[in-house]
């Protein structure tokens, strides 16, 4: 589905970013961080006409109008702060600068694939959909990530047909039939979903190979971007959804959290997303093992959040399989358990071109032709996409909590010898997703239980999980026994001889969110000073890491490389 090639589809695509432009006083161009008198902010006011009308008063041009949100971003000076703030009542936050991050873990050597094999779909059973031919048609994913190359088995499905709807680049307010993706991130990614091509075995790459594409550029060449590119593509998804079927979108990046979920303005628009009917899946980061390392948006409740696994070389052999150790972990300030399930994120093969940014780093892991092998949350979160499109061909009448509930209900625990849970629900959540029994799962009502979008979006109820921490600085579920405790100095086990079983009895309350939280050690220790931690907050001995300072930029990574497992 090129933009050429439908032209009856892409007009409404065409129109609406005409008509965003024509509404908005947008000056496309980068927003400097550097020194200076003045500073890029995110400004959201209730009356966002109220809004609007000051800041044009004042003689000031925002670079973004991010009405999914209620707000502005604006290049002000305090004293121009000081005057709006006078004017309207505002939330404010720093434009935080969103970059590219290269884990600088090095990379084990030897285990270079020349003909790299396509192992996902066997590991998560995703054979058992293609076999009745459910490959994830008519339904479109979204990559909000570094764009998309439109390479074989990207730009057309298993029968030939155009797939790819080209990218919209958020930074430049731009759409494009096709896109120079030079970092090569969102290519990978998308290829562990959607990739209609085979190896030299004969099985699919991808997950949902007919499911169509469409790539969101927030991350530029040098992998440079703000909150409000990121944001101003979510918007965008929202807008032409219906027109494309968009049903899915993909968030592999992650950031630092900074404030309670409901106050990040990044936070605030995956909501809406969510709100809207596209099921947003997000990466919960490669921060792991250690506790309460999930970030933005992963951290965001109602939403999926993925953590990664590892077959450890042996795709065939599920005793050996075990939780990737860069797997961030929850929970999450606000006292939820994340991430919400696991999939593969250990060496899998993606296509990625042979000088892209990642490429030139790490050539050892490059077949030489189209194929790159890389580890990380982000390529988890790429097969999770895959499995709901399958889902969602399967029955598209799903709302995105229906599909949340289902994975979780489906998933399969890491379970030891003794049948005791061998991870806690903090580091594997429900457990490993297993397409099968996602699609064939009729489970109902058992996401986001207790909790109201809503009223969250509006300001009138915000929400607290069921984790809390015990007084030796172990995380528990409320209401639950001890075997949902984490003893969080424990070791990460290495895999053997775990067994993955489906349907773990936990009564729901890990999901329910109906424990008292009360009690929840943390939940008043932080203070918020514009939507940003204090230096440092002391949760009985265990401190938070995160110690930017306001003035400070926070920095979104999209997950590029951890070592591989």
């Amino acid at each position: 589905m090129l933009f050429e090639s439908y032209k009856r589809f892409v007009k409404p695509l065409i129109i609406l970013t005409i008509i965003s432009l024509a509404t908005g006083s947008y000056v496309l161009t980068r927003i400097s961080h550097q020194e200076s008198t003045t500073q890029s902010y995110i400004l959201s006011a209730k009356d966002f006409s109220l809004l609007k009308e000051d800041v044009a008063s004042l003689g000031l041009t925002p670079s973004h109008e991010l009405a999914i949100i209620n707000a502005l971003a604006i290049e002000l000076s305090k004293q121009q702060l000081t005057l709006l703030q006078d004017k309207v009542e505002l939330f404010v936050t720093p434009n935080y600068q969103v970059k590219l991050a290269y884990a600088n873990n090095g990379w084990r050597k030897g285990q270079r694939r020349w003909q790299p094999k396509a192992a996902v779909n066997q590991v998560i059973d995703a054979t058992s959909a293609h076999q009745v031919r459910n490959f994830g048609d008519a339904v479109t994913i979204g990559f909000l990530d570094t764009g998309l190359d439109q390479l074989s088995g990207l730009s057309t499905d298993l029968y030939g047909k155009d797939k790819a709807w080209g990218t919209y680049d958020a930074i430049n307010n731009t759409l494009h039939n096709y896109d120079d993706e030079a970092n090569g991130h969102g290519t990978h990614v998308a290829s562990i979903a959607g990739n209609s091509d085979f190896d030299i075995n004969g099985k699919l790459y991808g997950v949902a190979p007919n499911a169509s594409i469409v790539g969101i550029k927030a991350f530029d060449y040098e992998g440079k971007a703000t909150y409000a590119d990121v944001i101003r593509g979510i918007e965008w998804a929202i807008q032409v959804k219906d027109q494309i079927n968009l049903r899915i979108l993909n968030m592999s990046f992650s950031g630092p959290v900074r404030s309670l979920y409901w106050q990040d303005p990044l936070n605030q628009a995956v909501m809406k997303a969510w709100q809207s009917g596209i099921v947003v899946i997000a990466s919960s980061g490669n921060k792991g093992p250690e506790p309460m390392t999930v970030g933005v948006p992963g951290n965001v409740p109602y939403i999926i959040t993925v953590g990664a696994m590892t077959d450890f070389y042996t795709e065939s052999n599920t005793q050996d399989d075990k939780l990737a150790s860069f797997s961030s972990a929850g929970p999450t300030p606000s006292g939820f358990v994340k991430p919400d399930i696991l999939a593969p994120g250990g060496h899998i093969s993606g296509l990625m071109s042979f000088d892209s940014e990642i490429v030139t780093q790490h050539p050892e892991f490059h077949d030489g032709g189209r194929y790159f092998e890389m580890s990380g949350t982000s390529q988890a979160a790429g097969v999770i996409s895959g499995v709901v499109a399958l889902m969602l061909t399967d029955n598209p009448n799903l709302s995105p909590d229906d599909v949340k509930c289902r994975l979780m209900d489906s998933a399969h625990h890491a379970l030891d010898n003794n049948g005791k849970l061998a991870y806690s629900v903090f580091q594997q959540g429900a457990g490993v997703v297993n397409a099968k029994d996602a699609i064939e799962s009729s489970a109902f009502g058992c996401a986001n239980q207790s909790l109201n979008i809503a009223k969250d979006l509006a300001g009138e109820n915000h929400f607290f999980g069921p984790a809390n921490i015990d007084e030796n600085g172990n995380f528990y579920i409320e209401g639950l026994g001890e075997e949902y405790v984490w003893q969080h100095n424990q070791k990460l086990i290495d895999g053997s001889g775990l067994i993955w079983k489906n349907h773990f009895v936990s009564d729901g309350l890990i999901w329910k969110n109906s424990a008292t939280t009360d009690g929840l050690i943390w939940k008043n220790n932080f203070e918020t000073k514009v939507l940003v931690w204090d230096e440092q907050a002391l949760v009985d001995g265990l401190i938070w890491k995160n110690n930017l300072q306001g003035s400070e930029a926070a920095t979104i990574a999209v997950n590029n490389w951890v070592d591989q497992e």
